[in-house]
């Protein structure tokens, strides 16, 4: 692979790639507010030139300025090299670059972070962006200098209202126009443009139009300061005291990979937000995945239930070995979900499959929706391929199977994972039992017998497939709420009082299994997730 050298460090770089592209390949930062791997090239914002060395024999190519000379106490003439921008030079094989080492562009950056600063509002205290904005940051690595204008700073629209989910503020923009692009480029719907010239630049959206696509939460994320921010996150968390774990989106079967950013001291999820991967979702997610995070908070079952009232998980437990210990196993059926993970699945399959002997094997989910071209899956489940996977010897039966079953009286008894219903169910209240273990109320909810808290993906780690085939981890971040515990483990502890000998107790003990059972087409998703295939630096 070809190489050049920047600040005398050897960077392999792939036909095409500018210097910042490259830069980036191998996790060095060069400073940048415009640019972004994922959208086209502006090089309007000036933040990222470079002193570039000439070709072998070639005198380097110099710009006559006026310096000012401390002991003349005047302007002299002199020269410098004249920089270029790293997101729009193509790598040439041998090329020399500087840019941490040239005190040409450590001048330059300086004054360019100046020029940016001169009527930005200094009001980080109220800013969401307080904490992760480029703005700061870079003010600290490469201008630590006051404000040196004395003018009153130019004033322009502050709280406006983009829309749904987006309120601008345009004093805090910076004009690097990722927004613009991202609309135009990515989602397809190019609504917002740039009005007015220098420092009365401002971003509007189109006449009559608004700010609604599918993907308006990512324009405020590729935003690198506080002008754009999302209502649904605006003045309700300090990122300072935020965590974040790495999950896997569950809107849907394209399996974006994410962070999930939560607070440790009080357990609550505040926001969901892409994590880049370029098999999957590259460096996007839509509105739907980054807002689903909120079913991690509303609607739980947070207490086990028996007869529609709260009970002791013990009772509950109790309750459905009575339901269960009588009926024979043909007219017994479970709902695997593919809302849940592989473990949670494969503990189900296996007290069906090994343990209570029933054949009858059914999946069950959210009912599809709208896809698009970008990341959108039509269908809304995160794991119908790692479920329908783990029934290696045939594949489950559909919903609509499990509802002919029950109209022709063949199931009495069904155990389920969720309370989700792709279709009208109302014919599960015809059963003699129904016990479904569910970390959310759902359309099922009201038919169960028992009802035993489940985790919620947030609270529990587990694996999932996408569409596409591919195994992603997805890492627990807060503790389970209220009585609520991992569906594997409820399953567990149900198969140990009806009698079974089920000891599961830790999520590995689960995956020792699924590696020695007929799970072992999926099992692989613990070592083979999906990661990202270029570094997760600030873009």
């Amino acid at each position: 692979m070809p190489t050049f050298k920047l600040d005398d460090r050897e960077i392999p770089f792939e036909p095409g790639d500018t210097i910042i592209r490259a830069a980036h390949r191998v996790g060095i930062d060069i400073p940048h507010y415009c640019w972004h791997p994922g959208l086209s090239v502006a090089a309007n914002c000036r933040m990222c030139l470079v002193e570039i060395g000439p070709p072998p024999g070639r005198r380097p190519m110099m710009l006559d300025i006026l310096r000012w000379d401390e002991e003349k106490q005047d302007y002299v003439q002199d020269q410098k090299p004249k920089l270029q921008p790293a997101c729009q030079v193509p790598v040439a094989e041998g090329m020399e670059v500087k840019s941490q080492s040239s005190e040409h562009v450590t001048e330059a950056r300086a004054a360019v972070q100046e020029l940016l600063l001169l009527n930005h509002p200094v009001d980080c205290p109220i800013c969401d962006q307080a904490g992760e904005c480029r703005l700061q940051d870079y003010w600290l690595q490469h201008q630590k200098k006051g404000k040196r204008m004395r003018d009153e700073p130019i004033h322009k629209p502050k709280a406006v209202v983009f829309g749904p989910t987006i309120v601008y503020d345009a004093e805090r923009c910076i004009i690097c126009t990722r927004c613009v692009r991202f609309s135009e480029e990515v989602a397809g719907d190019p609504v917002l443009d740039v009005r007015e010239r220098g420092n009365l630049n401002e971003i509007v959206v189109s006449p009559g139009r608004e700010l609604d696509h599918g993907y308006t939460l990512m324009t405020e994320y590729v935003c690198p300061v506080g002008a754009l921010t999302a209502r649904d996150f605006r003045f309700k968390a300090r990122v300072w005291f935020l965590r974040s774990s790495r999950t896997v989106c569950q809107g849907c079967a394209t399996g974006c990979n994410a962070f999930l950013d939560f607070d440790p001291r009080n357990q609550t999820v505040y926001r969901h937000r892409p994590r880049e991967n370029m098999d999957v979702n590259k460096y996007w997610m839509c509105d739907e995945g980054m807002l689903d995070y909120r079913r991690v908070h509303e609607n739980r079952v947070l207490r086990a239930q028996a007869g529609g009232e709260d009970v002791s998980l013990d009772k509950a437990l109790q309750r459905a070995k009575k339901q269960l210990g009588g009926a024979d196993a043909e007219d017994v059926a479970v709902l695997l979900s593919a809302q849940h993970s592989n473990e949670d699945n494969f503990a189900l399959l296996t007290l069906a499959r090994d343990f209570l002997g029933t054949g009858n094997v059914f999946l069950g989910g959210k009912a599809p929706g709208e896809g698009d071209d970008v990341l959108k899956h039509a269908d809304k489940n995160p794991n119908t391929a790692g479920a329908t996977a783990l029934t290696t010897s045939a594949p489950p039966g559909s919903f609509a199977d499990l509802i002919e079953m029950i109209r022709g009286g063949k199931v009495t008894h069904v155990i389920a994972l969720g309370a989700d219903a792709p279709q009208k169910a109302d014919l599960f209240n015809s059963l003699d039992s129904l016990i479904i273990l569910a970390p959310n109320v759902g359309p099922l909810s009201q038919f169960a017998t028992v009802t035993l808290p489940a985790a919620t993906w947030a609270e529990a780690s587990g694996t999932y497939v996408n569409a596409d085939g591919i195994a992603q981890d997805s890492e627990r971040a807060i503790t389970p709420r209220g009585e609520a515990a991992p569906a594997w483990r409820l399953i567990s502890e149900l198969g140990r009082k009806l009698g079974f000998a089920i000891g599961w107790k830790r999520l590995k003990d689960v995956r020792r299994a699924m590696t020695s059972d007929a799970g072992a087409a999926i099992a692989d998703s613990t070592a083979g997730s999906a990661q990202p295939s270029q570094p997760t630096g600030a873009l």
